[in-house]
C-alpha cells in the first residue's frame, strides 16, 4: 500500500462520479485516512463513510472563504493529528465565450479554481512546515495549456493557467521545507460535469484528436494524484503531469 499510515485532505470530493471521490477511494485503498472537503457537510460525511477502511472524516469547506479553509484545516488536523497530503481538487466550469463573460462569472470561476488553491494551501502549509514536509497536488486542466477546452470558457482557462503558475512558485518557496507541490492537467474526463453534455457526434469528433482513442475516467486522474502523493514521486516538485490520452503532446 503506497499511503500506509498517511493522512490526506481532498477538496471537492463528495460528488459520486467526480475525480475527487475517485481519488479518495484510491487513497483509502492504499492505506490513507482521508478527509473529504466539500460545500455540504452531510454529503462530505456520507462520502467519507463510504470509503474503504476506517478513520475517514467529512468536513464542510468553502474553498473561496479563508475562514472556512482555516476551520477545515483545524478540523482535519484535530481528527488525524497530522496531515501529510493535500489535494486541491475543487473546481467549477462555465461554457461561456469571451464576450459573454460577466464580472460575476469571472469572479466565481477565478475564486473557486484559483483563489481556492491559494487559500487551502495557506491553511495547511504552516502545519506541513512544522511537521517537516508534505505533498500538495493542484488541479489544473489541458484547457490552460491549449487555450480553451470543450466545456470551459476563457475564464476557466485563465484560472487553470493561474494554478500552474501558483503551484510552481509555491514549489520553489516551500521545497526547502520538504513540501512538494505539483499540478495535474487532465484532458476530457467523464464526470458529472461532462455527463449529459457530450453527444455521440461530439464524442466521435473528440476521439479523432486523442491518440489513445478513449475519453478519460476519474480513476485515470486519481492514479496520478496517488503517484504525486506517494513516495514514488519523492524527487518531483514543480511538475505538471498531463493526463489527456495524448490530446495535447508538447
Amino acid at each position: 500500500m503506497l499511503l500506509k499510515d498517511k493522512t490526506a485532505v481532498i477538496s471537492g470530493a463528495a460528488s459520486q462520479r467526480g475525480i475527487g471521490r475517485a481519488t479518495a477511494e484510491l487513497f483509502a485503498e492504499h492505506g490513507a485516512r482521508v478527509a473529504i472537503l466539500d460545500l455540504d457537510a452531510s454529503a462530505s460525511a456520507d462520502a467519507a463513510k463510504s470509503l474503504p477502511g476506517s478513520g475517514h472524516v467529512g468536513i464542510a469547506c468553502d474553498v473561496t472563504d479563508k475562514a472556512s479553509c482555516e476551520a477545515a484545516a483545524a478540523s482535519a488536523i484535530e481528527a488525524f493529528g497530522r496531515v501529510d497530503i493535500l489535494i486541491n481538487n475543487a473546481g467549477i466550469t462555465q461554457p461561456l465565450k469571451t464576450l459573454d463573460i460577466s464580472l460575476e462569472n469571472w469572479g466565481r470561476v477565478i475564486d473557486v479554481n484559483l483563489t481556492g488553491v491559494l487559500l487551502l494551501s495557506q491553511a495547511f502549509v504552516p502545519h506541513m512546515k512544522e511537521k517537516g514536509g508534505g505533498s500538495i497536488a493542484c488541479m489544473s486542466s489541458v484547457s490552460a495549456q491549449r487555450g480553451g477546452g470543450i466545456f470551459g470558457g476563457p475564464h476557466y482557462s485563465a484560472a487553470k493557467a493561474g494554478v500552474l503558475g501558483l503551484a510552481k512558485a509555491m514549489a520553489r518557496e516551500f521545497g526547502p521545507a520538504g513540501i512538494r507541490i505539483n499540478s495535474v492537467t487532465p484532458g476530457l474526463i467523464q464526470t458529472d460535469i461532462t455527463g449529459g453534455k457530450l453527444t455521440d457526434e461530439m464524442r466521435t469528433d473528440i476521439l479523432k484528436g486523442i491518440p489513445l482513442n478513449r475519453l478519460g475516467d476519474a480513476a485515470d486522474v486519481a492514479k496520478i494524484y496517488l503517484f504525486l502523493a506517494s513516495d514514488l514521486s519523492s524527487y518531483v516538485t514543480g511538475a505538471t503531469i498531463d493526463v489527456n490520452g495524448g490530446m495535447l503532446i508538447h
